[in-house]
């Protein structure tokens, strides 16, 4: 792992913070997140392999992160400032599923770079994993798919903290 790689991997665990904090459900603490995995997208995706078993593995590090994420989005607490925006506040569990995704992937890379690349090989190998590039691949899906489904959970419960009172008929 490099310097570069060490950074990025901490901001996107970093960016627990603001949710910790609690943030207002506005259009940039919306694109940040998204933001933030689109650059490292940028920065450290060389190709999509779709050859032998990649595709597989897309779709168990996608389903895993969707899982993380919806989790996160679940048991994030809502609420609705003076001005009517929600406010969004991830609590105990939805940050330590945040940082568990986060610092998964930042762990496997680690472990990929100091001792690991053996095992990788030979389990790649025996499940018909191209290699590299496709764990590059399936890992950053995995960190898209965390945020998306966070994103559209904490969104969607968003607007019920928003929406007006119904007035009741008769009233």
């Amino acid at each position: 792992m490099t310097t570069t790689d060490y950074i990025i991997s901490a901001a996107l665990i970093l960016l627990v913070i603001p949710q910790i904090r609690g943030t207002r459900m506005t259009l940039l603490h919306t694109l940040l997140p998204l933001a933030a995995v689109a650059a490292a997208a940028a920065y450290y995706l060389k190709s999509f392999p779709t050859e032998g078993h990649d595709v597989r593995l897309d779709a168990v590090t996608v389903a895993a992160g969707a899982a993380l994420g919806l989790a996160c989005g679940a048991a994030t607490r809502l609420g609705r400032a003076a001005d009517g925006v929600a406010i969004a506040r991830a609590g105990a569990l939805a940050a330590l599923l945040w940082i568990a995704g986060m610092a998964a992937r930042a762990g496997f890379e680690f472990w990929a770079t100091h001792g690991g690349a053996g095992s990788i090989a030979r389990f790649s190998r025996d499940n018909l994993i191209t290699g590299a590039d496709a764990w590059t691949a399936a890992l950053l899906l995995m960190a898209l798919a965390q945020v998306v489904c966070r994103l559209a959970v904490v969104r969607v419960r968003a607007r019920r903290v928003t929406a007006p009172a119904a007035i009741p008929a008769g009233a």
